[in-house]
């Protein structure tokens, strides 16, 4: 057994496999009867693959931020975090962050013993139909609220929670809704799972529900909170003891 506790050093993607900007870190490599070769990849904004297939096909799970993949043949695919992509052996694909977020995600891929390298083709969207849709619409929540409520104007707050920092058991005054934009956070409503947020994520914290935990992970976090507000209401958070 070998522990790594910090990855090797970035390099960047060979220009003839990659348009645009992305970087490659080795986690794993081929050792003894192991063939398997894991990598972390990191696209910049607009960056993608080319078309490509491998000998013995590869899983894709996404870390940060938002991208897409794309068979040969079918429609291109928004990924996100925790979405796992696995591509056939001999299948032609490409994958690479939108146009306006970076992505990450990790290669996982097992090499042929006899050597047999990855196939490239074209960039993608060469000689294809539109590799990537012109207008998504992605419904994320659908949440009804506990009891009606008269709104008459909504507040959108940035919140930063800093590393290290615990928001500790509150409650607010009317529902909240949020979207991570940076980071994570391990998220409890009292009575239920844990879960971790990571960017792209939304929640929905109840009208007086108790907040267990919303704990910043890592680099700490940074989300909108959408809070719908009645006529002379003001949201508030109220802290409550351990």
């Amino acid at each position: 057994m070998h522990v790594r506790r910090v990855p090797a050093t970035s390099t960047a993607a060979p220009a003839e496999a990659v348009t645009g900007s992305a970087w490659i870190t080795s986690l794993a490599v081929p050792e003894g009867p192991s063939r398997t070769r894991v990598d972390r990849v990191q696209f910049a904004p607009g960056a993608r693959t080319r078309w490509h297939r491998h000998p013995l096909g590869q899983v894709l799970v996404v870390t940060e931020g938002t991208g897409y993949v794309q068979r040969r043949g079918g429609p291109a695919q928004l990924i996100r975090p925790g979405d796992t992509v696995r591509v056939a052996a001999g299948e032609w694909h490409w994958h690479g962050a939108t146009d306006t977020t970076p992505m990450t995600h990790l290669a996982i891929e097992e090499l042929p013993a006899d050597g047999t390298p990855t196939e490239l083709g074209d960039p993608a969207g060469d000689g294809e139909p539109a590799a990537v849709p012109a207008f998504t619409r992605t419904l994320l929540v659908d949440q009804q609220l506990a009891a009606p409520r008269v709104i008459d104007h909504v507040e959108i707050r940035r919140i930063t929670i800093a590393p290290g920092e615990h928001l500790g058991p509150h409650v607010h005054n009317g529902p909240v809704f949020g979207s991570i934009e940076t980071g994570s956070a391990v998220y409890q409503i009292e009575g239920e799972p844990e879960t971790v947020l990571t960017p792209g994520d939304v929640f929905h914290e109840p009208e007086s529900a108790r907040i267990a935990r919303f704990d910043p992970e890592g680099d700490g976090v940074t989300f909108l909170a959408y809070f719908p507000v009645g006529p002379g209401e003001t949201p508030t958070l109220t802290m409550l003891d351990d």
